[in-house]
């Protein structure tokens, strides 16, 4: 894949190092490094240039990124929403029961082999960059980049908690207080490598902040939005509260009547653009199998 980015320098960057203005714009080192690999990596005013050039107003700067990489994920043809696509990343709608990458028990039934499947029959070469885990039965939205330098980006973004996530859940009873924030450490249960648990002695901080959108049913439908990303952090928490998810097989085996996985969604995405700038917001309405609870 090919990614031609321009830039035209404004009289505020008048005498800027090259470097200095692209590190500015978001680049990371990293990302300079791999430009600085290519000889045609970046240009100004057409021409190959070193990173310590200096800008004057009027120039014209422009990032190529190319990659030839071929991904070894076997293409599948599997079914996933398509909620928003560039030349930079795409946002998808990831349905549950899809984990989102292969494991030794998922070889074939991935989002990364429906998106490679999705390229592949379009004649594109894709690279599986996925910039934030969802576990296989939450459903929603989650950010795919198409490039190394927007995955790049997308994570140090995710790291200074630039990209804001609301998911919902549903929850038996009623949650008192409706609303408020489950600030407790959670860390690894010590006999197994899958499940967390609240461990305020050794457990890495954790922070959840919830309300209650709707009641019915005997049920809870809660907004939930995170400070911290730990594994499995939303499912820890609500379990800490005694409202575990509905349909939660890891921290609320005995009630699965009503929802055979756990009743999680990644509901709204939002973050700038990690190269356009543009504000970007994204929602995905309640899958079936949560919505016909309520």
């Amino acid at each position: 894949m090919e990614r031609n980015i321009q830039y035209l320098i404004s009289e505020k960057d008048e005498g800027r190092i090259l470097s200095r203005f692209l590190r500015h714009t978001g680049y990371s080192r990293r990302n300079l490094s791999w430009l600085k690999a290519d000889p045609y990596g970046v240009l100004l005013n057409g021409s190959p240039v070193h990173l310590n050039a200096r800008l004057h107003a009027g120039d014209l700067a422009a990032v190529h990124i190319r990659e030839d990489e071929e991904s070894s994920i076997v293409p599948v043809p599997l079914p996933f929403g398509l909620v928003y696509e560039d030349a930079d990343l795409l946002v998808v709608d990831k349905p549950a029961g899809m984990p989102l990458h292969p494991s030794f028990q998922n070889t074939d039934n991935t989002l990364a082999n429906a998106l490679t499947w999705h390229y592949q029959s379009q004649g594109e070469a894709f690279v599986f960059r996925c910039s934030n885990r969802l576990d296989r039965d939450t459903s929603g939205l989650t950010i795919v980049s198409k490039h190394r330098v927007a995955a790049c980006m997308l994570s140090e973004m995710g790291v200074r908690r630039e990209i804001t996530r609301e998911y919902l859940a549903i929850v038996r009873g009623k949650v008192s207080p409706s609303s408020g924030t489950i600030d407790v450490p959670i860390g690894r249960c010590p006999d197994s490598i899958i499940a967390r648990r609240v461990d305020p002695l050794h457990g890495e901080p954790a922070a959840t902040h919830y309300h209650v959108v709707k009641e019915t049913n005997g049920l809870s439908l809660v907004s939930l939005t995170l400070e911290t990303g730990r594994t499995h952090q939303i499912r820890v928490h609500m379990q800490h509260i005694g409202h575990p998810l509905l349909g939660d097989h890891l921290y609320n085996p005995g009630d699965r009547s009503l929802i055979t996985r756990q009743a999680l969604h990644a509901h709204t995405l939002s973050f700038v653009h990690p190269i356009t700038k543009e504000a970007l917001t994204f929602t995905s309405e309640l899958p079936e199998d949560m919505a016909k609870l309520l």
